[in-house]
This record gives C-alpha cells, structure tokens and sequence, in this order.
C-alpha cells in the first residue's frame, strides 16, 4: 500500500471516515492507493483509467479484510461482499478517476 495511509484498513489523510476502506490498484503503475490525491503525490506520472475491457481485474481491496474485487464487482457493491463492511457511496463520484467509463 502506498500513499498517506492512516491506518491499517487503508484510510488515508484526505480520506479517512469510517466508509473510506477500499484501496484501488492504479493501472498505469500496478501500485494500490487509498486514493487519486495519495496517488498524485507519490509519483511522477499521471494516472491511468482501467478500460471497460479490463473490469475483470482485481483491482478493488477491502481495506477491512484483504478481499481483492474485480471493478466489475465493486461497480455494484455498497459493502464488501466478504466481510459486509459498507463502502462510500462517495467514492463513485470519484469513478472517472479511476475507470474510463463513468458508472450508468
């Protein structure tokens, strides 16, 4: 994990309420972040967006308890399907940032 992370389920210092426990892997460096901002700071490059066609990457992880999602997954989840703990419905404000295709 990389970025300003707070603790241990993934928070970091621009995001850290109770819902904010995903992380997501960056396509453009395979590296996971809590967040575009964290990433931003870290690296040099711009980021990179998973395309449509790369939704079955497990790219999503549950800060609570380690379960990687594909995008496909997390796109139509509200809690991680392993262990219940409730995502931020913020966070698909934020898709565009991370996924090419905004949520429908």
């Amino acid at each position: 994990m990389r970025g300003a992370v707070v603790d241990a389920e993934t928070r970091c210092v621009h995001y850290r309420t109770d819902l904010d426990v995903i992380a997501i892997e960056f396509a453009c460096c395979g590296d996971f972040y809590p967040c575009h901002l964290c990433h931003s700071e870290a690296v040099d490059h711009p980021a990179a967006q998973w395309r449509t066609e790369e939704f079955q990457e497990r790219a999503v992880l549950c800060g609570v308890c380690g379960t990687l999602l594909t995008i496909a997954e997390y796109a139509d989840a509200h809690a991680c399907p392993s262990c219940a703990a409730p995502f931020n419905p913020g966070c698909k404000l934020h898709w565009d940032l991370y996924f090419r295709v905004p949520l429908g």
